[in-house]
């Protein structure tokens, strides 16, 4: 099975053999000249990612990234998108899903060890769970914060206010207070 385009294929060739090969796991192909982007399911990601990894003609050795956009006005509000690299064939391929807030993502730290590092950042900031995750805990955050503070949901001013006290030498958390009550302006 010849797949990437190692052969040096045009893009809209590259894009119709993605969906051939892959036409009941992929929604969506995009194509450009060092990066493919492919939309996919949450059940399909780490079979996709497992494939894009081991083929000797794909080569996706490294995973970059797991960046996530959050969107409340959707239904599945946040898009998450795993950004892989191979280096044999100089080419980026982007796997990008869409998630519920309440629903988990597959993990993919069986296959790739930095995804340990990258979920864990995704869970502490956006609140998004992966299942099968052997380490899921804060790592950008205290571990007695509240919320996901990257979320559009979250409040600018934050819970807690906390500040060094010179005359008490220690770190003080004080809840936030303001001066007048909550209003939704429009």
């Amino acid at each position: 099975m010849i797949f990437l385009n190692q052969l040096n294929w045009t893009s809209a060739v590259y894009a119709r053999m993605l969906t051939v090969l892959f036409s009941s796991t992929v929604k969506k192909v995009f194509v450009f000249p060092s990066t493919t982007i492919v939309k996919v399911s949450k059940k399909t990601l780490v079979g996709l990612s497992f494939f894009f990894k081991e083929h000797s003609l794909c080569c996706y050795s490294q995973l970059l990234d797991i960046a996530a956009e959050d969107t409340p006005k959707r239904t599945n509000r946040f898009r998450i998108s795993y950004i892989f690299s191979s280096v044999v064939y100089a080419h980026k391929i982007l796997l990008s899903l869409t998630a519920h807030e309440l629903h988990y993502l597959p993990s993919l730290w069986t296959i790739f060890f930095s995804a340990g590092w990258l979920e864990r950042e995704i869970w502490d900031l956006y609140g998004l769970y992966f299942f099968g995750h052997f380490d899921l805990r804060r790592i950008l955050t205290d571990y007695g914060f509240l919320g996901h503070p990257l979320r559009k949901d979250f409040p600018l001013s934050g819970f807690s206010e906390i500040y060094y006290a010179l005359d008490r030498n220690g770190i003080i958390v004080v809840p936030v207070e303001f001066s007048q009550s909550f209003r939704i302006f429009r």
